[in-house]
C-alpha cells in the first residue's frame, strides 16, 4: 500500500490523491453533496482518517469544536499543513490508521473518504473496534468507499484496493461490537445503519452508481434480532432477500412489493393532489415502483428511503435504467434519520411503520420534515381491539410487529400536531385486492413455479390465505391515513 501511495502522491494534487482527472470538477460538485449529509457538528470533536491533502480539513475547522486529520502519507500530512494550519482547532498526524490509540469517547464524529477500502478484512474489523472504542456513544461514523470496481480514470500499474460489495461493509461494519464498561456494568457497543446512498456526483457526472457512503451511529446492543446482529441483517438475509423481494413482486406488480401493486399507488397518490417540482420522501420504498408512477406521472422529486439494502439495490439498479435523475434511493433508518425541519412536501408510506416502535415520535419527525401546508400518506398494517387470538399473538410476535387500531394511529398523527387527520380502516379492500392477488397467483402457478419454485408458490398462497383468515376473525386490520401540516 505504501509503494501504490508513493506512486501516486508525487505532487500532493487532489488529482493524485482521488486518482482522476476530472477531480478539480468533480469535488465542486461532490464536496457540498457530502457535507449536507453529515449530522450537525456544531461543539464536535471531529476524527478525520484518511484526511488526504485536506480535500474536507478547511470545512470540518469551520463546524467542529476541534478536529485530528490523519493520514500515512507524510506529502499529504504536509499539504494539509500548508493549506489548513491557520486553523487552530486541527491537529495534523502522519500515521498509519491501524498504529493510532485515542483515549475511549474520545471523538463524537468520525470520517473517512476512501480508506477502508485500502485495509484487509482483518484491518478493517479490528478499526472497526477502535472507532467504536473512541467515539462516544451516540457518535457518528460516516465513510465512502468505492464498491465493485475503480472510480478514477488515474492510470494504475497495480492496485491493491479491496473493491467490496455494499452488502460486504454492512456486514463487516455492523457484526462488530466493542465492550465497555460503566456505571450498570459491561456493555456491548456495535455501529447501525443510518444512511447509506450512493453518491449522486458520481451518478449524475460517470453514470457510476458504485461509489456508496455510509452514516452510522455507535448504539448499545442487547439483543439479537433473531439470530441477526441488526434488525436490517434480518431484514436482508431473511424477510426481504433479493429472491425473496423478487418472489412477491411476481405477485404484487412489477416494481411493487406492497398491497394492490400499481392499482392501490395510483388510489392512493391521487388524494395528495401532487404538482410539479414537489419533493415527496418515501419511507418505507421497497423497489420504487411507487415512486417512478409519481416522478413520471406528477414531475415531482422522490428520495426514497429503505432499511432494506436489498430494496434500494434493486430501486438503485432502475432508476439507473429508467433514467430517471428526479428518483433517489437510500438505506436509512426513519427513526435514526435526520432531515432539516421543512425539507419535504409529502411523506408517503406503505405498509412499513408496522415495524417501528414508537410511532408517535416518528409522526413528530414527519411533522418537523414536511414543509407547512405538507402531507403525509400512510398505509399500514393494524389490529382489531383486544383480546387477539392466540394465533394473531403468536404471528406479530414472530414477526415483530408494533400494531395498533386504525383510531389509535389516527390518535397518534393528531398528538403529532396533525390537523385534518383522516384514520380510514380499509380492511375490507384489503381483503378483496387479496382475493384478487390469489387469483392471479393461481393463473401464473406454472410461470411462476418455473421462475422460482413450487416450495415459493406454495408459500405465497399459503401466507395470503393465512392473511385473509386474520382479517376475517377481525385481529388483522388495514389502515389508509392522511393528515396535513398547517
Amino acid at each position: 500500500m505504501m509503494k501504490f501511495w508513493q506512486e501516486h502522491s508525487h505532487d500532493a494534487s487532489v488529482e493524485e490523491m482521488m486518482l482522476d482527472s476530472s477531480a478539480l470538477l468533480l469535488t465542486q460538485h461532490e464536496l457540498p453533496e457530502i457535507m449536507g449529509l453529515l449530522p450537525n457538528l456544531q461543539g464536535t470533536r471531529l476524527l478525520e482518517l484518511g484526511a488526504g491533502i485536506g480535500r474536507f480539513t478547511h470545512h470540518f475547522a469551520q463546524y467542529a469544536d476541534h478536529v485530528t486529520a490523519v493520514d500515512f502519507m507524510e506529502k499529504f500530512v504536509e499539504k494539509n499543513k500548508q493549506d489548513n494550519s491557520h486553523h487552530r482547532n486541527v491537529d495534523f498526524i502522519h500515521s498509519d490508521v491501524t498504529q493510532l490509540n485515542f483515549s475511549k469517547n474520545s471523538f463524537g464524529f468520525i470520517f473517512s473518504n476512501w480508506l477502508m477500502m485500502y485495509l484487509s478484512n482483518e484491518e478493517l474489523v479490528s478499526l472497526v473496534k477502535n472507532m467504536l472504542l473512541w467515539l462516544q456513544p451516540g457518535g457518528y461514523l460516516f465513510f465512502r468507499e468505492s464498491c465493485f470496481y475503480q472510480a478514477g480514470d488515474g492510470k494504475r500499474d497495480f492496485d491493491p484496493t479491496h473493491f467490496r460489495s455494499p452488502a460486504e461493509y454492512n456486514h463487516l461494519m455492523t457484526s462488530a461490537l466493542q465492550k465497555e464498561m460503566g456505571e450498570g456494568g459491561e456493555q456491548a457497543f456495535g455501529f447501525e445503519v443510518v444512511m447509506s446512498k450512493s453518491v449522486q456526483t458520481y451518478i449524475k457526472m460517470k453514470n457510476n452508481p458504485n461509489q456508496v457512503c455510509w452514516l452510522m451511529q455507535k448504539v448499545p446492543r442487547s439483543e439479537c434480532h433473531k439470530g441477526f446482529n441488526t434488525f436490517q441483517d434480518f431484514l436482508d438475509n431473511q424477510q426481504y432477500s433479493r429472491r425473496g423481494i423478487l418472489r412477491y413482486e411476481k405477485i404484487f406488480g412489477n416494481g411493487y412489493v406492497s398491497t394492490g401493486g400499481p392499482s392501490t399507488t395510483k388510489e392512493f397518490v391521487d388524494l395528495l393532489n401532487l404538482s410539479p417540482g414537489q419533493i415527496v420522501l418515501d419511507v418505507g420504498c421497497g423497489i420504487g415502483g411507487g415512486d417512478f408512477y409519481m416522478a413520471r406521472t406528477f414531475g415531482v422529486k422522490v428520495l426514497g428511503m429503505d432499511l432494506s439494502s436489498n430494496m434500494v439495490e434493486i430501486a438503485t439498479e432502475r432508476a439507473m435504467k429508467e433514467n430517471l435523475p428526479s428518483v433517489q434511493f437510500e438505506v436509512g433508518d426513519a427513526t435514526r434519520r435526520v432531515f432539516k425541519e421543512g425539507s419535504f412536501d409529502v411523506i408517503y408510506s406503505r405498509d412499513t411503520i408496522l415495524h417501528i416502535a414508537d410511532k408517535l415520535k416518528l409522526f413528530k419527525s414527519f411533522y418537523s420534515w414536511l414543509k407547512p401546508g405538507g402531507k403525509v400518506l400512510i398505509s399500514d398494517y393494524c389490529c382489531g381491539e383486544m383480546p387477539w387470538s392466540p394465533e394473531f399473538q403468536e404471528y406479530v410476535k414472530q414477526r415483530g410487529y408494533i400494531l395498533f387500531t386504525p383510531p389509535q394511529y389516527g390518535k397518534f398523527l393528531e398528538q403529532a400536531g396533525f390537523s385534518r387527520v383522516r384514520a380510514e380502516d380499509r380492511t375490507s379492500q384489503f381483503i378483496q385486492v387479496i382475493r384478487i392477488e390469489l387469483e392471479k397467483a393461481e393463473a401464473i402457478r406454472e410461470e411462476y413455479i418455473k421462475e422460482f419454485s413450487e416450495e415459493d408458490y406454495n408459500a405465497i398462497v399459503t401466507g395470503w390465505n393465512e392473511k385473509l383468515q386474520r382479517c376475517t376473525t377481525g385481529d388483522q386490520r388495514w389502515g389508509l391515513f392522511y393528515a396535513d401540516r398547517d
